[in-house]
């Protein structure tokens, strides 16, 4: 087992991986950037080191600077979390070419699942539905004009090495095709350092269902759910729950035997998830895989009572996964919200000086958050301050659980996303649970 870990990543889930890691006995130092050098990370680290400025560039995302940090603490592990470079095989390369092991899958795995359209091919061709759409990055306007008019409207157009909700842009008649086009390949290569492009059927009404997988070196793999991410907003994930309502059985079982195929298709290894689009008619389509730790992580280890980022840590040691899929248990049911600080009406961020800090409480509530009094949201990051999870017997207890949660949160000195959460734990059609990306659209046009 290591030592000592460099965390190059911020906020909660850098707190999160320091308390995984002092229960292990592992020493941690956090990689921060001058912006988040009094953060509470830092602050309950071992060690620390600055990396740079506050331009992430320059700091989280400097490969150089963060490869040193490793080598001048003695980490002999960099676990890179979500966002900035957990999903950069040239990132992956280089730590295993240093000797520092990358807590996550092989820079091949990653490299084959980063590419949407490449991620697509290999899910079609392992037996895995796809959404409908171009078999290979789109070479031009010309070409993206075709393959739309041949699916059939509305389209998505999707940058192939995205994520986050970047470099995407839905086309609902043929006048505005080309025009979105440029627009999102403009994006994406200010984005993702790429311009490729391709284009899928955009389902209307679908459900944004994704799978839990963890797989070790010793060819053992096994999921650990499904988890609902429908309530969106511009494509980011704002409400995650587990297991997803309204899913037949079969639909759940085969779900789950298509994540694992997907990830047997690329030797995956270490925590990974993968996503599927859920249509009105109970089917589902693989729509990518992200490798790495989800945001959302949360929601499954407080049903399966799994901590995913201990056994990150002891998958990339080498440990053996100690377990198979029929000795995965599933308890009750888990909802997150993820607080912003944004303006909950115009969703613009909130950046400013923390004053008052009440975090919930309570039977069955978890909190994550990297806040504290005094503490100042840098304006330079994602605007994510909180995850409160709620976990209950069934989904009505869970989501009454939450939303007594949310009540009870106070946060001082910045605007938060908390009463929209609310507004859409109190949504017939989220209580229901027949909530579809077109309420999304409803709730917040």
């Amino acid at each position: 087992m290591f030592h000592k870990i460099l965390i190059a990543n911020r906020g909660e889930i850098a707190l999160r991986i320091i308390r995984t890691c002092r229960e292990m006995g592992i020493r941690t130092v956090v990689a921060h950037s001058t912006a988040d050098a009094q953060s509470l990370p830092v602050r309950l680290a071992d060690e620390s080191i600055c990396i740079g400025p506050n331009d992430a560039r320059a700091s989280y995302l400097n490969i150089p600077s963060i490869i040193s940090a490793a080598a001048v603490t003695d980490s002999e592990a960099i676990h890179p979390g979500y966002g900035f470079l957990a999903e950069n095989p040239a990132f992956a390369d280089i730590c295993r070419a240093c000797g520092i092991t990358f807590i996550g899958p092989g820079a091949e795995a990653i490299r084959l699942m980063g590419d949407k359209a490449q991620a697509r091919q290999i899910a079609k061709q392992a037996g895995v539905p796809v959404v409908p759409g171009s078999e290979r990055p789109l070479q031009g306007p010309d070409e993206a004009l075709e393959v739309a008019d041949r699916i059939g409207y509305p389209v998505i157009f999707k940058a192939a090495a995205g994520g986050g909700g970047r470099g995407m842009r839905i086309v609902r008649e043929r006048d505005t095709a080309a025009q979105a086009f440029a627009a999102c390949q403009s994006e994406a290569a200010a984005a993702f350092g790429s311009s490729e492009i391709y284009c899928e059927k955009y389902i209307e009404e679908a459900r944004h269902v994704e799978v839990q997988v963890l797989g070790d070196q010793h060819g053992i793999r096994v999921h650990l759910g499904e988890r609902d991410c429908t309530v969106q907003r511009r494509h980011q994930k704002l409400i995650e729950e587990s297991p997803a309502p309204r899913l037949s059985g079969e639909t759940r079982a085969e779900l789950h035997r298509a994540a694992l195929v997907a990830a047997g298709a690329v030797n995956y290894v270490n925590a990974g998830t993968v996503e599927f689009l859920v249509d009105t008619d109970g089917q589902f389509y693989f729509i990518e895989m992200n490798t790495r730790i989800q945001v959302e992580h949360p929601v499954t280890e407080m049903i399966t009572g799994i901590d995913l980022v201990r056994e990150q840590i002891r998958i990339a040691a080498g440990e053996p996964l100690g377990y198979r899929q029929e000795a995965v248990r599933f308890e009750g049911h888990a909802i997150e919200c993820r607080i912003n600080a944004e303006d909950p009406d115009t969703f613009a961020p909130s950046a400013g000086r923390i004053t008052t800090w009440v975090p919930p409480g309570g039977f069955g509530v978890r909190v994550d958050s990297h806040l504290m009094v005094p503490y100042t949201v840098p304006p330079f990051y994602d605007s994510l301050i909180a995850k409160i999870v709620a976990h209950g017997r069934d989904r009505a207890e869970g989501i009454e659980r939450l939303r007594r949660a949310l009540v009870e949160t106070t946060v001082e000195g910045v605007k938060t996303s908390i009463s929209f959460q609310l507004k859409v734990l109190s949504d017939p059609a989220f209580l229901e649970g027949r909530f579809t990306s077109a309420d999304s659209r409803r709730l917040h046009p």
